[in-house]
């Protein structure tokens, strides 16, 4: 009974890992909003030191 639950773990992890591999490929195809990086200017001052 043990060994049973313990295969139908692991095939149920490995069917989750399959499934990942396959959003990360066909995700962009039909989900592209999420896979675009978040845009936005930065603008930060800067200052140069003197060797004086």
């Amino acid at each position: 009974m043990l060994w049973r639950l313990i295969k139908f773990l692991f095939v149920l992890v490995i069917l989750g890992g399959i499934a990942l591999v396959a959003y990360a490929y066909v995700g962009p195809v039909f989900f592209p909003d999420d896979f675009d990086p978040q845009q936005e200017e930065v603008v930060l001052p800067v200052t140069l030191g003197n060797d004086e």
